[in-house]
């Protein structure tokens, strides 16, 4: 992918109706205790009866839930418990409903010692917050429930254009009304796999090659990895499907693979058909209904519509002044930028992109005076005679979603446009194909906000956001 990344590529339109794509049979569910998958779903609630030298923290440890939700559900109020006592183990459907402060486990519930917190521990508020922010529209990008510059900006951002947002104990009273539980529940269903790839192996990564200590501490378990793909097998298929139930789950539910696989221990790495997840509870983004027609809304000149990217951090949407959408924006090749005025085109469903291996640059000449007349120079990639395609999907390097952009008033499209991504977790650090990325949630969602015809300015964070009427 490092050389794919040199070289031009064109968009077009995926030629077939459903990705090429058939429906495949998912792997059954395997049952509880053998390799590959547990479901940690309990129907019914369990119980547990208090044996000598127990504590509720070994309990909750034990049935992978918090000393808080294993008190909730049975209303106890100190940690005091005596041998025969028959303790409720809750369900994940009922851990959904409690109070947030109880439904998400805090730094304190997971770990004993707050001097060594569990590196997947979030804080339920910032948590709560982000959730929010997504349902209104202003994207935290992946939901993780910890704070930073990205969150704070947003924070800030959201209670600048909403009044009632800057007395915190009223945000906080007003998401916790629209959001409930920051979690829910969602079980993989069968249609699903239609954008699953069939399952490849996972590795773990190399041990840690550290001197081992005294501590008893148990270090955390080392994240499970996908295999690499080499750039051959992204071309030899019908469609760039995910490669996991892992990834798919993640993409629908805002957060990325380490976040979910933090709140769902208990779940092996390679879940079938009919393992139930522990979401966040945000408005899911849902594949089969993205591309449902008009991609985009029509030219409303009562309700204009002005779009900013700022600091090529953020891509803001406006409607008479107002700000009503936030999502974060990335360059996918360094140097990539834009000024001035730009204007939306029209939005290409499921792109598929097209290239002969021709350089974006062009070759210079090399001087013998610094290698030798009779040094080996490496040739550039031949060109292609017939075009190669990387085909469309959510694994595609340009996502679900691709958005033309021109300059000024010119009809013509720029040869980079505002698209999805295939690396949500990676899209502000890893070099890739295209334009300016957003993840695939998020280019979902701003599709449906921008007009064909919606000019697109360009701006540094010194100079204001809102942009004046005069200026649409």
């Amino acid at each position: 992918m490092e050389r794919a990344v040199k070289w031009k590529w064109t968009v077009g339109a995926s030629p077939e109706s459903d990705w090429g794509l058939p429906l495949p049979e998912p792997p059954p569910p395997i049952p509880a205790g053998e390799s590959g998958v547990l479901t940690p779903v309990r129907d019914a609630a369990d119980t547990y009866t208090v044996k000598k030298g127990d504590a509720l923290i070994l309990i909750a440890k034990k049935f992978e839930i918090t000393v808080d939700q294993l008190k909730t559900a049975n209303g106890l109020t100190s940690n005091l418990i005596r041998i025969g006592d028959v303790l409720k183990i809750p369900t994940a459907e009922e851990i959904a409903r409690m109070p947030v402060a109880i439904a998400a486990p805090t730094l304190a519930a997971q770990t004993p010692s707050s001097k060594a917190p569990d590196p997947t521990g979030f804080d339920p508020e910032v948590l709560l917050f982000q959730i929010y922010l997504d349902r209104q529209q202003f994207s935290p990008g992946r939901i993780d429930g910890k704070t930073g510059i990205g969150f704070q900006k947003l924070m800030f951002l959201y209670q600048a254009q909403n009044e009632y947002a800057r007395d915190l104990a009223v945000l906080r009273a007003k998401a916790q009304e629209t959001v409930g539980a920051l979690f829910t529940t969602y079980t993989l269903r069968p249609e699903d796999f239609r954008f699953i790839a069939p399952p490849k192996a996972e590795i773990a990564p190399p041990p840690d090659q550290r001197m081992p200590t005294k501590s008893k501490k148990k270090a955390p378990p080392a994240p499970v990895v996908a295999a690499p793909v080499a750039y051959e097998d992204l071309t030899g298929v019908p469609m760039l499907a995910y490669r996991s139930p892992w990834e798919f789950v993640a993409e629908r539910f805002h957060c990325d693979e380490t976040f979910l696989r933090s709140i769902n221990p208990a779940i092996k790495t390679l879940p079938a058909g009919g393992t139930e997840f522990r979401v966040p509870n945000v408005v899911p983004f849902e594949m089969e209904k993205a591309f449902g027609l008009p991609l985009q809304p029509a030219l409303d000149p009562a309700n204009p519509i002005t779009a900013v990217v700022v600091d090529l951090a953020r891509l803001e949407i406006y409607r008479n002044d107002r700000l009503v959408g936030l999502f974060p924006i990335s360059s996918a090749r360094p140097g990539l930028r834009g000024r001035g005025t730009w204007t939306i085109l029209d939005a290409i469903p499921k792109p598929r992109l097209a290239t002969l291996r021709e350089s974006r640059e062009k070759p210079r000449a090399v001087s013998t005076f610094f290698v030798g007349e009779n040094a080996t120079v490496t040739p550039e990639t031949p060109v292609l005679a017939q075009e190669e395609f990387l085909p469309a999907g959510p694994n595609n390097p340009v996502g679900i979603f691709w958005v033309n952009l021109a300059k000024a008033e010119s009809p013509d499209p720029l040869p980079f446009g505002l698209h999805g991504t295939s690396i949500p977790d990676r899209m502000f650090v890893q070099e890739s194909l295209g334009g300016f990325r957003l993840t695939n949630w998020d280019i979902a969602r701003a599709v449906r906000l921008l007009p064909r015809g919606t000019p697109l300015h360009w701006k540094q964070s010194a100079t204001p956001t809102a942009l004046p009427a005069s200026a649409q």
